[in-house]
């Protein structure tokens, strides 16, 4: 079993600059993936999506590749090209009959225009190192989604249990009901005054209609034997997200056919409990790829 979150990061040496890869992901039913690297590397783009699609098949995944270096760096600007660039904005204005002055906005977009033309080295120079880092960084990120899903599993195995006990506790007392229900009904014809045969046909019959409409033994064989199926998958291999939310589909129909049937009080609380803890292995379930 494997989270949909996940973060993994790697940097390389390239040159004089430094390349660092990071990829990150959270929840999303299918595989949402952007990836955002230096303009002059977006034919990379196709490389990283195949990459990614070897260990990923749902969550939003982010991947960014970013290169900095001496050129490249904040501070990477030319103060002399700077000083006679602004020297000759003020001929020209000078000769335009304009005033001139030196505002920090005008600085920054002279330092900006220095900065954008400095290109990184061509993907043909570094597709191997690039490869190679993005790697490293998807191998870090399939590492922490499988170290969630570990934790994620012994999760769902608990109130999987949880569940089965709760089932256990419903099939013991759906026996009872109709019985419960027949004391019921004759306590209510005895204090009401009417002389009724315990073997009256119309009591007989009422007592068998309850009994058929509150039966719940079909809907309890289903909901062990979805119980299983959802164990069976939660231990195994492969992408389990989409399956174990249509399994909860089905339980959670068994369950509420069974509040609805069980004409119980004490199994009406049970199911009540059995919906909140549904509720809780579902919002689990969003974050299981």
């Amino acid at each position: 079993m494997k989270s949909m979150t996940g973060f993994g990061r790697a940097t390389a040496t390239v040159g004089n600059h430094t390349l660092a890869v990071q990829v990150s992901a959270v929840n999303r039913k299918t595989l949402d993936l952007t990836v955002k690297l230096p303009p002059a590397w977006a034919a990379f783009e196709v490389v990283v999506g195949e990459l990614v699609r070897e260990v990923a098949t749902r969550g939003k995944v982010h991947v960014e590749i970013a290169l900095t270096g001496a050129d490249l760096a904040a501070g990477g600007w030319d103060d002399a090209v700077a000083g006679e660039t602004l020297e000759r904005l003020a001929e020209l204005a000078e000769r335009q009959g304009v005033e001139f002055r030196v505002t920090p906005e005008l600085l920054w977009q002279i330092v900006s225009a220095q900065r954008a033309g400095a290109e990184p080295p061509a993907l043909v120079d570094v597709e191997d190192e690039l490869r190679e880092t993005l790697a490293e960084a998807l191998r870090g990120f399939v590492a922490m989604r499988a170290r969630e899903g570990e934790a994620l599993l012994v999760d769902f195995l608990r109130r999987l249990e949880v569940l089965k006990r709760g089932a256990v506790v419903v099939a013991e007392r759906a026996p009872l009901v109709a019985p419960t229900y027949r004391e019921g009904l004759l306590k209510r014809l005895r204090e009401a005054g009417l002389k009724i045969d315990l073997d009256d046909e119309r009591v007989l019959k009422e007592i068998a209609l309850f009994a058929e409409r509150c039966d719940i033994t079909e809907e309890l064989t289903r909901l062990r034997s979805h119980f299983g199926q959802l164990e069976s998958l939660l231990r195994g291999e492969g992408e389990i997200g989409r399956k174990a939310e249509f399994l909860l589909q089905e339980i959670s129909r068994e369950v509420h056919t069974i509040g609805s049937k069980g004409n119980d009080l004490a199994i009406a609380r049970h199911v009540i409990e059995l919906k909140n803890e549904l509720d809780r292995v579902r919002e689990q379930v969003a974050n299981v790829e």
